[in-house]
């Protein structure tokens, strides 16, 4: 082959007209990052245990619910610190990596249940599980971004979208498997079985070649039907974590998940208490909006590729500034479901926003680190929120005055959404200054 055109086809390939990934199927991709969601996201039906774990062994609820919350904190701690080796070794062998760590987990759960041992149960559900939450959470959604340059907020939707329906899915299965076979047992074929779906999904990962566009987007962009969308910057996530934009996403986030988290906690009594459902009618209810929460998290994401990531945002807060002042005051059936169904979209639409919002400010250089660093503000939030509804509750008796002060959080949190409109803006109008010198 002459030189000039070997080196016209190596500059094609490193420019992206041709894709080194060419056998690779982003829809594929996309399904691989649901499996893995899927299997992660079963950690929401950790309730499935709590009443036979207690009966069996005779530990407190509290005892037990401590399993759950470490999995939640070891999720945002992995997130934060393995980030960088998301970015470092790609998706493949972070996803790999989550797979092990989360079937050791659930698979060390059984062996725990067998000893009777809590200690051991925090140390692999909670610890090693939680890793493989962590890892497994940010490590296919960072690689969807990348595949996905044109709908961003539909391929992040469709995988976190898996990981809010994991329990509606997991939680038949477990409290069938329990009944049948025993806890323990449950638990092993549960780890054998997520540790299976986890590896293959993780085989099929990998990131697009640098410059990589899907072929019908590309022929718009080069015909000049399409503007491609210019990220703000393109830094890493030491150089993220000292902008301003950073903590105005952290806040942002930690207020949605704190009182949305509050309201999951809480729903089934809440219900109880402020309409009166009966304890089957109001399980019931849990269950139906659990479904809302998943589909938020498609619809919110998908829509805000057409409005925008501020605005999807600002709107969240608009919303629940009325409906959690609302809530305490409501006493028809239907009207208070409706708001908790909206309240629930929002909750899971503020998970599958963030990373194409983490990707439009801070580009996709080190999105994975840096979405591991934000979803640290899920593990203060499930502290937080849980923890300061319940304190409410004890101390007055009902849970209309958290409502009220998480109705003020959102006040916080739309001031913040308005804060980072004028540092986008700053950065947009220093971008399109630098595009005009530059040409």
């Amino acid at each position: 082959m002459p030189r000039a055109l070997q080196n016209g086809l190596k500059s094609k390939i490193k420019g992206g007209s041709y894709s080194m990934k060419k056998g690779k199927n982003r829809w594929l991709i996309a399904l691989s990052a649901v499996g893995i969601h899927l299997s992660i996201g079963s950690v929401y039906a950790w309730s499935n245990f709590t009443n036979p774990l207690i009966e069996e062994f005779g530990w407190s609820n509290q005892q037990v619910q401590l399993t759950f919350s470490i999995a939640i904190l070891f999720l945002g701690l992995s997130a934060a610190f393995l980030g960088h080796f998301v970015e470092k070794y790609g998706p493949r062998k972070a996803g790999l990596l989550a797979a092990a760590f989360f079937g050791a987990g659930i698979t060390g759960a059984g062996f725990a249940v067998q000893l009777g041992s809590l200690p051991l149960l925090y140390l692999s559900y909670g610890v090693l599980g939680g890793i493989g939450l962590g890892v497994g959470y940010i490590a296919p959604v960072s690689t969807l971004v990348k595949w996905f340059p044109d709908r961003r907020g539909l391929a992040t939707g469709l995988a976190i979208m898996g990981f809010g329906f994991a329990a509606a899915i997991s939680s038949p299965i477990m409290d069938m498997l329990i009944k049948s076979v025993g806890i323990a047992s449950t638990f092993y074929i549960l780890g054998i079985s997520y540790f299976i779906v986890m590896l293959f999904s993780s085989l099929y990962l990998a990131k697009p070649e640098e410059g990589w566009l899907p072929e019908g987007f590309k022929d718009k962009v080069n015909s000049g039907k399409v503007k491609l969308k210019q990220d703000l910057a393109q830094l890493t996530a030491n150089e993220a974590v000292k902008t301003k934009r950073f903590y105005y996403l952290w806040i942002m986030l930690f207020i949605n998940i704190t009182c949305g988290i509050a309201i999951l906690s809480a729903a089934k009594p809440l219900a109880e208490e402020t309409i009166g459902l009966s304890t089957a009618e109001a399980a019931a209810l849990v269950g139906v909006l659990g479904i809302f929460n998943g589909l938020g998290r498609i619809g919110w994401a998908s829509v805000s590729d057409y409005i925008g990531r501020t605005n999807t945002y600002t709107t969240f807060f608009v919303l629940q500034i009325g409906l959690f002042f609302m809530l305490p005051q409501t006493s028809t059936a239907l009207l208070f479901q409706v708001m908790l169904a909206v309240i629930y979209t929002c909750y899971g639409g503020g998970f599958a926003s963030i990373p194409a919002f983490i990707g439009d400010i801070f580009g996709t250089k080190q999105l994975g680190a840096i979405h591991g660093y934000i979803l640290t503000a899920w593990a203060a939030a499930g502290l937080a929120g849980p923890l300061f509804a319940a304190w409410v509750k004890d101390t007055t008796g009902t849970y209309a005055a958290s409502l009220t002060v998480f109705g003020g959080l959102f006040i916080a949190a739309l001031i913040v959404s308005i804060l980072i409109r004028f540092d986008i803006k700053r950065l947009s109008e220093k971008q399109k200054q630098e595009e005009k010198l530059a040409s």
